[in-house]
């Protein structure tokens, strides 16, 4: 079980696509599982814009983009999982079967596993609220950096709240991490000023990443963590980010007097997903060591033990141990399916 898994052909509307083993099997399997809520069937589910892995005619290579795919029924919870060592440094040459994977303390056999600097769907959702003033300009220079240090191919998307939520690149869902030239434009449009709208914003964020055509989704947050604008509520964010299949990383930024400051929530946040909070005196930083935290990291997938709708609770070890402390980091744990069909 914990080989590599063979991938049923995949079929091209109007035509067949050929087979796919070994990486381009993982690839592919790894870019229809993201797509899914964790442990939920993908029968018969169109996902477009799959890049070309696996076509058996290098003419089709051109138009692939536009194509849609099917796929047989397939379950999948996809991990992120980050390994550093006692210095922090990130260590992403570990084998396969240096994993062992728990679900709900019971042992579950990898059938997806990689560690290629893919491409990601990225989101920033940053602050632009009247507290937010004097740090905007080392925001925007942050924000950058970030997608300096980004994959070329990320798709990067950038929201700003303050009294209300708004998508500050205008023409287009996604730009590329490597459009560096129109993201500066748009992040440079953001005024600071009202109040902050911090729970919308997360939500809307969440609700684009799902846009994305890339396996991976993650969430990158700058603010100082309150809210006083919202609809939406810290319970809802909380557990739209843990049934979400986005790791959410989080940058406070705030002063000692700031009195709506809140870095527990931005704890929780990260926390809960998988990803990490920074309270850094300088963004740039932060930004810089996310984006090379994202490059650095493997993608575990298996198949859930049970469909019972409860939440489940994920580790992640490393054997035998390595001589020197390591820290494994990924998301706490998912929903079942079967929780929808168990409400009603």
């Amino acid at each position: 079980m914990g080989g590599r898994q063979d991938v049923k052909p995949l079929r091209l509307e109007g035509g067949t696509v050929g087979s796919c083993t070994g990486r381009n099997a993982v690839l592919v399997a790894l870019c229809l599982a993201a797509f899914l809520p964790f442990g939920l069937s993908a029968s018969a589910l169109c996902l477009s814009a799959v890049p070309p892995f696996c076509v058996a005619e290098p003419s089709l290579a051109d138009t692939v983009q536009d194509a849609s795919f099917r796929t047989g029924s397939s379950e999948l919870v996809v991990l992120p999982v980050v390994v550093t060592d006692k210095q922090g440094r990130y260590i992403s040459d570990l084998d396969r079967e240096r994993f062992i994977v728990f679900d709900n303390g019971r042992r579950v056999p990898i059938e997806i596993f990689t560690n290629e600097d893919a491409p990601v769907t990225i989101g920033l959702v940053i602050d632009a609220s009247g507290s937010m003033r004097l740090k905007m300009a080392e925001v925007v220079t942050a924000a950058l950096a970030f997608a300096r240090s980004s994959h070329p191919q990320d798709e990067v998307f950038a929201i700003r709240f303050n009294d209300d939520v708004q998508n500050v690149i205008r023409d287009r869902p996604f730009l590329l991490a490597q459009d560096l030239g129109p993201l500066n434009v748009a992040l440079r449009s953001m005024r600071p000023e009202g109040r902050t709208a911090l729970y919308d914003a997360l939500t809307a964020g969440i609700d684009q990443l799902a846009l994305g055509s890339r396996g991976r989704k993650v969430l990158v947050v700058i603010s100082d963590g309150g809210d006083n604008a919202s609809e939406a509520s810290l319970d809802h964010v909380l557990a739209r980010a843990r049934e979400s299949n986005a790791a959410i990383y989080t940058i406070g930024l705030f002063d000692d007097g700031d009195l709506d400051k809140n870095p527990g929530v931005l704890k929780s946040l990260a926390r809960a997903t998988g990803g990490e909070r920074f309270l850094p005196r300088s963004p740039v930083q932060a930004c810089e060591r996310i984006a090379r935290e994202i490059r650095s990291g493997y993608t575990i997938g298996y198949v859930p033990p049970d469909r019972d709708g409860n939440y489940h609770r994920v580790r992640v070890d490393v054997q035998p141990s390595p001589s020197q402390k390591i820290t494994i980091r990924t998301r706490p744990g998912y929903f079942a399916a079967g929780r929808a069909s168990q409400r009603q």
